[in-house]
């Protein structure tokens, strides 16, 4: 038995083959184009382990797909693979569309053609699990009743809007033709080996280079913070036990303003590794102009997947941001290197532009 992993080398992608991998000896085929998120660094800790393989290609590259289903038979695919920051997005969104959506597309054509060859219980045993976000909802005002499976899309951003179009793909494979999948939309992740263009991470690398903590506009955009283990222990529940065709929103229970989580890593910060003149990282916090479309509210309702499958979180927000804060101070050299680059040069060198 094995499994096929794309974006296995993202934040949440190299979070849930780390994860898994703890937890079971099933296989994993790490599928990841590298670009500028994706990091081998995050893997490794499974260097010389034979349980993962790591192939550099994209999902978007139907005859790559091909050969490694035919080659290795997985019982199923998970799709992590996606261009993710809302901000990159505004300023080229042609990627966007050409990862989340073409490569989508290509994806699910390579995983439907396999899917197809296989005899009756090989192919009612196979899954196609798409992860996807809280963002292809829109936004909510305040007092709203949080995002269910039901709420219509509504996207704001190229972003969004990319992976409501790969999320309506994904159903589409499904009730056209047969193809066995399973959706799920979380809210923000946040924990270790995050890329710092994200909020939390960049907060913390920002305040320990003395840099300004920029905040969008008066920082009361409300978001739903998920951990990111708590993310791959839903992600392994609804493979194990979501029904087909359906989806499942996985969130963290824990809504918080933006300036709120600036305040709580400044503190947190204060307390780990304070200044050497005793001031505040506080008083790095700089208010910018807003950025374009902004989502005021996002709000997670994991009803469905607690009633269903009997998921819910562990880590509270309080517990989840402290273990973060921590690694990111141990892990001085992955910054480092991620902000450097250093890592894509050494993809270069090792694995060269078209290696598999």
């Amino acid at each position: 038995m094995t499994i096929l992993v794309t974006g296995g080398a993202g934040f949440i992608g190299s979070n849930f083959v780390l994860d898994w991998l703890a937890q079971s000896d099933e296989p994993v085929i790490n599928l990841d184009a590298l670009t500028y998120a994706g990091n081998l660094e995050n893997l490794a800790s499974l260097e010389g382990d034979a349980r993962h393989r790591f192939v550099h290609g994209s999902m978007g590259d139907r005859d790559l797909v091909q050969r490694l289903l035919a080659e290795h038979r997985p019982r199923a695919v998970l799709n992590f693979a996606a261009e993710s920051h809302v901000d990159r997005s505004l300023h080229g969104p042609g990627a966007f569309i050409q990862t989340n959506v073409l490569g989508s597309y290509e994806l699910l054509e390579a995983v439907r053609g396999h899917w197809a060859a296989l005899p009756a219980s090989d192919q009612a045993a196979f899954r196609f699990l798409h992860v996807s976000t809280d963002e292809v909802y829109g936004s909510l005002e305040p007092g709203a009743p949080a995002f269910t499976e039901q709420h219509p899309y509504q996207p704001n951003s190229p972003y969004s809007a990319s992976k409501a179009a790969s999320d309506h793909l994904v159903r589409a494979w499904h009730h056209s033709y047969g193809l066995p999948v399973l959706t799920t939309n979380c809210s923000n992740n946040y924990g270790p080996y995050h890329f710092p263009e994200k909020l939390i991470p960049l907060l913390i690398v920002n305040a320990l280079a003395g840099k300004p903590l920029p905040v969008y506009g008066d920082g009361q955009q409300i978001r739903d913070w998920l951990y990111v283990q708590d993310h791959c222990s839903a992600i392994r529940r609804v493979l194990a036990a979501g029904q087909v065709g359906e989806v499942y929103n996985v969130g963290g229970g824990n809504e918080k303003p933006n300036l709120d989580i600036v305040h709580t890593v400044c503190a947190l910060l204060d307390e780990l590794r304070p200044k050497a003149d005793g001031s505040s990282y506080k008083a790095l916090i700089t208010h910018v102009q807003d950025r374009p479309g902004h989502d005021r509210r996002y709000a997670i309702d994991a009803g469905k997947i607690e009633r269903e499958l009997g998921w819910r979180p562990t880590e509270t927000f309080e517990s989840g941001i402290r273990k973060t804060v921590q690694w990111y101070l141990a892990h001085p050299d992955w910054v480092a290197h991620v902000q450097s680059g250093s890592y894509r040069e050494w993809v270069s060198q090792h694995y060269g532009e078209q290696a598999a």
